[in-house]
C-alpha cells in the first residue's frame, strides 16, 4: 500500500479510502497498485464490510491520463503500460473475491474507469452532487473491470449501451432511477449512511453474508438446477451453524 490509498480498519467494519484529494484522486498504477494491496489485507483480515470512500471534491476523475499518455507514447516504458492496463482487471478480481460486503460512496466526478471499478461493489451510495460519466469512446479508448457484462446486469443492456456510446453525464438521481446507484444523500450525510448500512450488515450472518454475496455474482450464468442445488447445499451448510442455532435460540425465546 501508499499513501494514495488507506486502509483502516474498526471491528468488523473496514474502510478504503482514496487520498489523492490535490489530484481528483486520479488513479495511476501505483495507486491501483494501493487498491488491490487494500483488498487483500482486508479480505486477509476477514472484514465483514468495507467501506470504500474518497477524500476531498471527487470520488475521482478516473486514470490520470497525462501518465496514461506518457506511458503509452514511451517505447521504453511498455511493461510498466501493461502492468497498468492489467491493474484494473486485477482489481476487480479482488473487490469479486472479496468476502466481505463492499459499500461504495459517490461523491463529485466519477468518471471512465474509476467508475467502472466500483461495478465489483455490492452497494453504491450517491452524494446528491455525483456526477458520473463514462468518456472512454470519445477518446477513442475501451471500458475496464468487466463493465461489458457487470453494467448490462445492473441496469440491463439497453442503458448501459447508452452510458457507453453517448459518454452523457448522468446526476444521482438519474442513477438511482435506472438502479445504478442503491440510494442518493445530501452530501454532508454520506458518510453517517455509509456508516449505518456497514453497521446494519455486520448484525447479519457472517456465512450467510458470504454465500449471498457469492452466489448473486456467480449464479446469473448457472442453470436453474444447478442454482436450485447450491442454494441446498448453502442452506444446509448455514441452518446446521453454530452461528444459526445461537440466532434462532434467541429467537425462540423472546
Amino acid at each position: 500500500m501508499n499513501e494514495n490509498v488507506i486502509y483502516e480498519k474498526k471491528g468488523d467494519i473496514a474502510e478504503i479510502i482514496l487520498n489523492k484529494p490535490e489530484k481528483s484522486n486520479t488513479l495511476d498504477l501505483p495507486t491501483l497498485n494501493g487498491l488491490i494491496q487494500a483488498y487483500e489485507q482486508s479480505a486477509e483480515n476477514e472484514d465483514v464490510c468495507v467501506i470504500y470512500r474518497a477524500k476531498g471534491k471527487h470520488f475521482t476523475v478516473g486514470a490520470d491520463l497525462k501518465y496514461g499518455y506518457n506511458l503509452l507514447t514511451d517505447d521504453t516504458r511498455m511493461e510498466e503500460a501493461v502492468r497498468f492496463l492489467e491493474s484494473w482487471q486485477i482489481l476487480t478480481r479482488k473487490m469479486l473475491a472479496h468476502p466481505g460486503i463492499i459499500i461504495v460512496g459517490y461523491h463529485g466526478w466519477v468518471i471512465g474507469g474509476g467508475f467502472e471499478h466500483t461495478l465489483g461493489c455490492d452497494l453504491r451510495i450517491a452524494a446528491d452532487d455525483t456526477r458520473i460519466m463514462l468518456p472512454e469512446l470519445g477518446a477513442g479508448l475501451f471500458f475496464s473491470n468487466a463493465s461489458t457484462k457487470l453494467l448490462p446486469r445492473i441496469i440491463g443492456e439497453g442503458r448501459a449501451k447508452e452510458l457507453m456510446l453517448l459518454g452523457e453525464e448522468i446526476s444521482a438521481q438519474r442513477a438511482y432511477e435506472i438502479g445504478l446507484v442503491n440510494k442518493v444523500c445530501k452530501p454532508s450525510g454520506l458518510y453517517r449512511i455509509l456508516k449505518k448500512i456497514a453497521n446494519t450488515i455486520t448484525q447479519k450472518g457472517r456465512l450467510a453474508l458470504k454465500y449471498t454475496k457469492s452466489y448473486v455474482n456467480e449464479n446469473q450464468n448457472m442453470d436453474i438446477e444447478g442454482v436450485l442445488t447450491r442454494e441446498s447445499v448453502a442452506m444446509i451448510t448455514t441452518g446446521r451453524s453454530d452461528e444459526v442455532k445461537k440466532r434462532l435460540e434467541r429467537f425462540a425465546h423472546r
